[in-house]
């Protein structure tokens, strides 16, 4: 069963964030992070993201909301490339960052938005 996870929650993880992005991470596997990383694959992407319920696309609005109000520009930076993949416009990430300065604080909601756009225009330079 946890090998089934593993293999759904990589797919999953490759799916949103992209080959390039998880392949580094996997590159990045040593002996002290590795089971942190299996964790991660498992229960992160294999039995929360694959879960029914939600579309891949609302999980990715979900997620920039907490990334972005827990200020986590990495992983932010991530997961906006990963909501554009999931199929979100541009109309759902600008009312998402709203949601974050409203309810995390605007110093939040400004570095969201600084963020977004950095990715948007690094996605814009690379097509």
């Amino acid at each position: 069963m946890a090998d089934e996870r593993y293999e759904k929650g990589l797919a999953l993880r490759r799916q949103v964030l992209g080959d390039r992005y998880v392949s580094q991470a996997l590159l990045n596997i040593d002996d002290f992070n590795a089971d942190f990383q299996r964790f991660l694959t498992e229960y992160c992407w294999g039995d929360t993201w694959g879960r029914e319920g939600l579309s891949l696309k609302q999980r990715s609005l979900n997620t920039l909301c907490i990334l972005g109000v827990l200020n986590r520009p990495h992983e932010f930076e991530a997961h906006v490339r990963g909501a554009l993949r999931n199929g979100c416009t541009l109309a759902e990430l600008r009312e998402t960052l709203q949601q974050i300065a409203v309810y995390g604080g605007i110093p939040a909601g400004v570095d969201a938005f600084r963020l977004a756009r950095k990715v948007l225009a690094e996605e814009e330079e690379g097509r």
